[in-house]
């Protein structure tokens, strides 16, 4: 049975963020001129905007903030964790052989913001408004019903198997709320807007300045004691630039920055006696083929190209080292992940004869395009026009604003570009159902399909595993990774490199490692005191 997938994503000009990688929670407590004298006060420069407060509509970078404010019936633990899941707002749950009946306990003594207790009911409004409505309602597609058994038990029904624990776990549409604001913003589409809140988590929203502040304050009457915050408030200055955070940060101004120039990282760090940790990250670059025209209707030309590449050099180049390089389009700690798809390494005169048996050695003119936004793909480009020019194809650059670039590959494959240069991170923790899927599965009307490929072969692959991933996640892995040895092997597109995730962790800090399920979240709660 063919899995039907809603192509709606969140706002795109997001696809084209990103300065040289993934830059996690950097600060410091000592070094600087303006020292934090009130120890029940944590102060932050976050890069996240809030574009809605709306828990339900949610779909960009103010889950740094909701995802302390909101929790889901389960959170995804990051690769390498003892256990895969920890439980939310749901204490345990089981699904049926087949997968299509998934069973949830939902905990006793939560409760929201508001006062009233967390239930059955408010679990499956909230689930119902998120199949409705929410930015990233698509996620609920298999479910076909869900009921409230009893108080605490909600049993969720679907049209066919799927992961319902990776899709309860999602920062997008997956938040418990209180049925009381559900109501209200049924009524009030602007209703949270001010920053009300109406959540289970460890902080409530004391006060939000639009565009400059939000300030966060720990609830008292949150379920778990063992993760209770350590800071009664957390005081964020919304800061987009990179630079200016940095500043904040070294000046002592605040005690944690979200966001730090990759390139400066090391030398912040050395400055503030810092550690830096990586950590795998959901984002991944690739540069997409058009594969409807020669010379790249070739398979053996798509060949030739990725072994021109300098991999190694684009991960120093473009993200100041801080990546590795990527084993098809699914990136590192995200199902279904793995390193035994192959890779290609830089080999110009493989490249070069690769390109002759196809009759191309007199070389060919192609076009380029990169998202403008992106400092990342900037720096790195012109790697790839240098090395292209080795084997004897010459590129044409063009930057873009993300969204043009985006519209003019849409329009019409006959005049688009030759290589579309993308960044892209899944909606949820499988990237089999998004990322093999958007970006490589063909369609009529293909949403992020901009290599144009269309095989038969890869699809039936592809929409078998969605089929098992929720009942046999084993078999729906072999499946998965027989689709991307076929990408491999016919190379629509190069698979460039997977970012990391880097953070200067300051001096009398404790701070959580990075979690990559959760690429936008900071969770304020593990932020404390070191020992």
């Amino acid at each position: 049975m063919a899995v039907t997938r809603a192509r709606t994503r969140r706002a795109l000009t997001l696809m084209a963020v990103g300065a040289a990688g993934v830059v996690g929670l950097a600060g410091c407590t000592a070094g600087g001129t303006t020292a934090n004298a009130d120890s029940s006060v944590l102060r932050v420069a976050a890069s996240a905007a809030v574009t809605t407060w709306d828990p339900v509509r949610s779909f960009s970078t103010e889950a740094l903030y909701l995802a302390n404010v909101y929790e889901p019936l389960l959170w995804k633990n990051a690769e390498g964790s003892a256990e895969e899941f920890a439980p939310g707002i749901a204490e345990s749950w089981d699904v049926s052989d087949d997968g299509l009946t998934w069973t949830f306990d939902i905990r006793e003594g939560a409760t929201f913001h508001d006062g009233e207790p967390v239930d059955a009911d408010a679990v499956k409004a909230s689930i119902d408004a998120a199949k409705d409505h929410a930015g990233a309602s698509f996620i609920w597609a298999p479910l076909e019903s869900i009921e409230a058994s009893d108080d605490s038990t909600v049993v969720m029904h679907l049209s066919y198997s799927a992961p319902m624990d990776l899709v309860a776990a999602s920062t997008y549409g997956a938040w418990i709320v209180s049925p009381k604001a559900l109501a209200a913003s049924t009524d009030d589409e602007q209703y949270f807007e001010a920053g009300i809140d109406a959540g289970t988590g460890p902080y409530t929203v004391k006060s939000y300045t639009p565009g400059e502040k939000v300030v966060l304050e720990a609830y008292d009457d949150h379920w778990n004691d063992d993760a209770a915050p350590h800071y009664d408030i957390v005081d964020i200055a919304i800061t987009p630039d990179a630079v200016t955070a940095q500043q904040m940060l070294t000046s002592g101004e605040v005690d944690l920055a979200t966001s730090l120039p990759l390139e400066n990282i090391d030398t912040v760090a050395s400055d503030l006696g810092s550690e830096v940790r990586t950590a795998n990250s959901p984002f991944n670059f690739v540069a997409f083929f058009n594969t409807t025209r020669p010379p790249l209707d070739d398979p053996k030309v798509r060949q030739a190209l990725s072994y021109a590449v300098p991999y190694e050099d684009i991960i120093e180049v473009g993200g100041a080292g801080y990546g590795t390089q990527a084993h098809g389009p699914v990136p590192k700690g995200i199902f279904p992940y793995s390193e035994d798809v192959p890779q290609y390494s830089q080999d110009l005169e493989k490249a070069k004869a690769l390109l002759a048996e196809a009759g191309q050695a007199d070389g060919f003119t192609l076009n380029l395009t990169y998202a403008s936004e992106n400092s990342a793909e900037a720096r790195f480009v012109p790697l790839i026009k240098d090395a292209f020019a080795k084997v004897g194809v010459t590129v044409e650059v063009r930057a873009e604003l993300f969204n043009q670039q985006w519209e003019n590959a849409k329009a019409d494959p006959a005049t688009a570009q030759d290589i579309f240069v993308v960044y892209y991170w899944p909606t949820y923790s499988d990237a089999g159902s998004d990322n093999l899927y958007s970006l490589f599965h063909s369609s009529e009307t293909p949403f992020f399909n901009l290599s144009y490929w269309n095989n038969a072969e890869y699809d039936a692959l592809i929409d078998e595993a969605g089929t098992l991933t929720g009942s046999d996640r084993a078999a729906a892995q072999a499946k998965y990774e027989e689709a991307m040895n076929m990408l491999v092997d016919q190379a629509p597109g190069v698979f460039l490199y997977d970012a990391q995730a880097v953070s200067v962790v300051p001096q009398g800090l404790e701070v959580a490692d990075f979690n990559e399920n959760y690429p936008f979240t900071t969770f304020f709660a593990p932020v404390r005191p070191a020992n």
